[in-house]
């Protein structure tokens, strides 16, 4: 799916080898009578219709037993019904919001985005409006045929609040259908631009690992072995593009989407993403301890003050034409300044 869920994933499910986030589950009474499932949820969601359940359903979000299932599947006595979405859960109605969009594409089918650092994906514990979503249903606010609450629309990965770059919108449902399917088969091309701390030793490779949530912080993913039963596989390719003595810009590109995975990986290399606070790259990791080296290096974290990581390429077949589509997004210029300053630094260091 995507290179970096949103953060609050405790309620992440995997359905078909795909993650999903439960927002309603519902066990059938011993004495359940055989009903329609779209029925069987009407009746215990108040806030939802029959169509918006049906909706769900075409889009593979109900679920019964682990198997998604189509609105006319007979609920049995015991059944596990569940309902999951690619997002979390929206506690309120979404409100259009005129937030700028950097717009790198658009047509009937889809469109792609740059997303700046900062700008929060979905809404969701803590930040229930100003998220991207809330932007879409302001751009798609004269579209009858875009609705942002139905789950065979919208946003088909997700990149991290603080990480900037491209994302793909599925503007119809097939769109959706076909753009996911390429996700989850690995064809999509997608490459990152990381500022890390260190120079990677060899220069290029391959990390391959397991990711799941850590056991000692929720709020961090953690690796694990590849053979082992915790969390699921993640491979992430890199190769070192610049050096800059204690830091260095590295090209990443994904060949599996994990929560957090890039950082995840950079770390347990040894080499944590520059200024990335959740995995101790916010801490001097490399260099002298003189004041005037913390300075700078503090001056540098002014200037980008995120994790250093920007989504700069996205590959994909065209959902309706099957024409290769290649899209590019510069850095943003918080990285730009960093880099150069690392850059003018390194030169000045070897003088």
């Amino acid at each position: 799916m995507a290179e970096e869920k949103y953060e609050d994933d405790d309620k992440l499910v995997e359905i078909d080898g795909a993650e999903y986030y439960e927002h309603f589950r519902f066990v059938a009474d011993k004495g359940q009578e055989l009903l329609r499932v779209d029925k069987f949820l009407v009746a215990r969601l108040q806030k939802s219709s029959r169509n918006r359940i049906q909706q769900a359903a075409d889009a593979g979000c109900i679920i019964v037993n682990g198997k998604p299932v189509k609105s006319n599947y007979r609920v049995k006595p015991l059944d596990t019904v569940q309902v999951v979405m690619d997002r979390p859960r929206y506690e309120f109605e979404i409100v259009a919001q005129d937030i700028p969009l950097d717009i790198v594409y658009e047509d009937r089918y889809v469109l792609v985005v740059n997303k700046p650092a900062g700008l929060v994906v979905h809404p969701g514990h803590g930040n229930y409006d100003g998220t991207l979503v809330n932007a879409l249903a302001w751009h798609f606010r004269d579209t009858p045929d875009y609705d942002v609450n139905d789950p065979r629309l919208g946003l088909v990965h997700r990149i991290d609040k603080d990480t900037s770059g491209l994302l793909v919108v599925a503007k119809t449902p097939d769109a959706k259908t076909d753009l996911g399917r390429q996700f989850f088969n690995k064809t999509t091309k997608r490459e990152y631009v990381a500022v890390v701390w260190g120079c990677p030793s060899p220069a290029s490779g391959t990390v391959a690992t397991n990711i799941g949530r850590s056991p000692k912080d929720r709020l961090q993913m953690a690796p694990f072995p590849l053979d082992g039963p915790e969390g699921k596989r993640a491979v992430t390719h890199y190769e070192l593009t610049e050096d800059f003595g204690h830091v260095a810009a590295v090209r990443c590109v994904l060949e599996t989407g994990r929560t957090h995975q890039i950082r995840v990986h950079m770390k347990h290399l040894g080499h944590p993403l520059f200024n990335d606070a959740r995995y101790g790259g916010d801490q001097i990791l490399r260099g002298l301890r003189s004041s005037s080296y913390q300075a700078f290096v503090r001056n540098c974290m002014e200037l980008c003050p995120r994790q250093a990581l920007h989504a700069r390429t996205l590959g994909f077949v065209h959902p309706e034409t099957g024409e290769e589509m290649f899209f590019s997004a510069p850095l943003p210029p918080d990285m730009t300044a960093l880099i150069d300053k690392w850059r003018t630094y390194a030169k000045g260091s070897m003088k």
